[in-house]
């Protein structure tokens, strides 16, 4: 689950939800040779699926039960952040490229645990999987590493207008920013055109979740030079 802020609330955005946007962004991506490439469609997939496993997990919202706090996808335990790219990775079992890159993209945002020894067995199997997957698509490892760069980028403006934070990676050629709803990527990946961002949650200050109202938050993509 991601959190947003919205006014005096706060919004709850399921993680399926956020990656179907970051798939409808990437759709308008013109750079590093995308619309030309024989694998967009499974790219594209990807993106879009990246957070599946994420569905049964954020169908109701956890708390914490030490402080209160509800949980969202950084603060969820750790079993559940590992838990979830296994049901990912299966359920893209018939596109094993898309699948791919969905156990890279694990392993890499997860970057960060390598060297805790309760996630080792996690890049065991995230690794095994990318290779696995790989040779089922006749692809190489060097061909994955250069698209993975839509994966991320689409999950990261994404993620930047879904919790109104800035992140980055600048080791993709990008930067971004907030400009009030608004998410700017520099340098332009979209041909001057403005991307249409909307994406829905539910207001977590209302009881049920479940049957709280759903609302709209809207906003644009930009690039600049």
């Amino acid at each position: 689950m991601i959190i947003r802020p919205n006014g005096a609330s706060r919004l709850a955005i399921t993680q399926p939800d956020h990656a179907a946007l970051a798939s409808r962004i990437m759709r308008a991506w013109r750079a590093n040779g995308l619309l030309e490439s024989p694998r967009r469609d499974e790219i594209l997939l990807a993106i879009a699926e990246h957070d599946n496993g994420w569905l049964e997990v954020d169908d109701t919202l956890r708390v914490d039960p030490a402080t209160g706090a509800i949980q969202d996808f950084m603060t969820v335990p750790d079993d559940i952040k590992r838990g979830v790219w296994t049901r990912a990775i299966d359920r893209l079992s018939g596109a094993p490229y898309a699948a791919a890159l969905v156990a890279q993209h694990a392993a890499y945002v997860y970057g960060r645990y390598r060297p805790n020894p309760a996630w080792a067995q996690f890049f065991v199997y995230m690794e095994l999987a990318r290779d696995g997957r790989l040779r089922a698509a006749a692809q190489s490892i060097d061909v994955l590493l250069g698209d993975y760069v839509f994966v991320r980028m689409g999950d990261l403006i994404s993620l930047v207008f879904c919790t109104q934070t800035i992140m980055q990676a600048p080791e993709f050629g990008y930067t971004l920013r907030l400009d009030s709803e608004n998410v700017v990527v520099r340098p332009d990946p979209f041909g001057g055109a403005p991307v249409p961002l909307s994406i829905d949650g539910r207001d977590v200050t209302a009881t049920p979740f479940k049957s709280a109202p759903r609302v709209t938050v809207t906003g644009l993509c930009k690039g600049e030079p």
